[in-house]
């Protein structure tokens, strides 16, 4: 019945996205908007039997499709999801709805170009995560870059161009090593790029294990992004049109960890256990140090942007935090709910820090002061976001730091005790962003003249918040999904390739 729905999730967004991009210029811009919320609507359509027809009682591969693609090389169209990848390819779908709604009349400038990007990228990006073929995964994975080099160059701020080249130039290079890393795992596996082949491989030494983790590691820790290859993000952030942040914050980063998951912790085990402690290191100091440097910022983005690191901080830690040669249940589980969580939350944030740029087009927590009392239901959604992003109980942002702290603690307490950290940095970094902009008197005749949120932004804060609120109130829908795959992986991982 479901036999070709991860193709269907791929190359539905792509296929519209060149539909819309054949509208041509502005004059059929509404034309190229409702092609673009159709072909959107139809890829989480598509989508959403992978999270209802998943079978949780499998830990293996789910909707497998299999194809030959370069023969003579044995390189295969092959996909598949299981419980540590599905759960992103719904939630990059539903992401770009998200943005094709939110940038619906914000975006006035080459609109069936901006949307085309977008519906590329979601078909890229499910690529990616989809992909059970290394070189297959490669491909996507370099491909994505191009659609958000344009978001961010075309349509981005003033300075647009060094955002998006330096968003280029790190992620691209950081990327090379891995390919190297591909080439050489393919000989080791008998000529195959099958993920799963490089998984099985029985024995790898540990220095070559070593230069591999190094080549993946500059690869994934530039995407995620890890301190210190995180100068990029800001950047990019505070110039990329909202639907761009969006995306970045809520899907692109997660590449990245996804890649810890499907590739450096199954292939280099004894690496990973070797490496873990400097790993947790750097995950540690972007919990901590970027929620101080969060704290000190004066632009909204930029606040959110240094968020967003120390969050995947913690989602890297999480990754990493071994018992003896066991990685610990707690901890992964609760990073890949983090990840998830992230993605509703900071979309969210980024998504009303547009609201009110579309309106005073400015990112200066000096130039706002007493929204609430001209936006009020603007008002309590920022709020609600904002809380969920400092990690609230009963929002999704606390159900994954919990989680990974839990973890913490059964390996070492002081790493649960700096963790632990984040959730008074967050707290501070987005409450005084809050009070700053959302309470107290009108600041200035720019918000003294704002209208509250219309129909098509209300729609959108509605559905995040549904969201933000059923996984915080309810996580175990999206546990069960993983869990049975992340025992595998955990099993996978303590078994030595020396």
């Amino acid at each position: 019945m479901f036999s070709n729905l991860l193709s269907l999730v791929i190359w539905v967004p792509i296929i519209a996205g060149v539909l819309v991009l054949a509208t041509g210029d502005d004059r059929r811009a509404p034309l190229a908007r409702w092609i673009a919320l159709a072909g959107s609507a139809l890829g989480f359509a598509a989508s959403l039997p992978l999270f209802t027809a998943f079978d949780t009682l499998n830990g293996g591969m789910q909707f497998v499709e299999f194809a030959p693609w370069i023969s003579a090389l044995n390189i295969n169209y092959h996909l598949g999801v299981d419980g540590l990848s599905m759960l992103f390819v719904v939630l990059n779908s539903f992401i770009t709805m998200m943005v094709v709604i939110a940038g619906w009349q914000v975006i006035e400038q080459r609109v069936a170009q901006y949307m085309a990007a977008f519906l590329v990228m979601s078909g890229l990006i499910n690529g990616a995560f989809a992909a059970l073929d290394a070189i297959l995964f490669y491909v996507f994975f370099e491909a994505m870059l191009i659609p958000m080099y344009l978001i961010i160059g075309v349509w981005g701020g003033p300075r647009r161009v060094y955002a998006s080249i330096k968003f280029f130039l790190y992620t691209l290079l950081g990327s090379l090593l891995m390919l190297v890393a591909l080439i050489w795992l393919y000989f080791a596996a008998g000529k195959s790029f099958s993920i799963e082949a490089f998984q099985d491989i029985a024995q790898i030494p540990l220095t070559v294990q070593i230069l591999l983790f190094i080549a993946f590691f500059m690869s994934f820790a530039v995407k995620v992004p890890m301190w210190p290859v995180h100068t990029w993000l800001p950047d990019a952030h505070v110039e990329a049109p909202t639907g761009g942040s969006m995306v970045l914050a809520a899907i692109t980063l997660k590449i990245g960890a996804y890649g810890f998951l499907r590739f450096v912790l199954p292939i280099v085990p004894d690496a990973a256990r070797e490496l873990a402690p400097i790993v947790v290191a750097l995950s540690l100091v972007a919990v901590v140090y970027i929620g101080l440097v969060a704290l000190v910022q004066t632009d909204m983005k930029k606040l959110v942007a240094y968020s967003s690191i120390s969050h995947m901080g913690f989602v890297t830690l999480g990754l990493f935090l071994f018992t003896g040669s066991e990685l610990n249940v707690w901890a992964v589980e609760g990073a890949i709910v983090q990840m998830v969580s992230h993605g509703f939350v900071s979309a969210a944030m980024f998504f009303c820090i547009g609201v009110m740029y579309d309106r005073v087009h400015s990112r200066n927590i000096a130039d706002y002061g007493g929204v609430a009392n001209r936006m009020p239901i603007f008002a309590a959604f920022m709020v609600l976001f904002a809380m969920a992003n400092a990690g609230l109980p009963a929002t999704s942002g606390f159900v994954g730091e919990f989680m990974v702290i839990m973890g913490a603690l059964q390996v070492n307490f002081w790493v649960a005790a700096l963790a632990s950290l984040t959730l008074i940095f967050g707290a501070a970094y987005t409450l005084w962003m809050v009070k700053r902009t959302i309470f107290g008197e009108v600041a200035n005749h720019h918000v003294d003249e704002l209208t509250d949120v219309n129909k098509r932004e209300f729609l959108v804060l509605v559905v995040l918040a549904i969201a933000v609120l059923g996984m915080g109130l309810y996580p175990q829908m999206f546990v069960d999904k993983m869990h049975l795959a992340v025992n595998d992986l955990i099993a996978h991982v303590a078994q030595s390739k020396l």
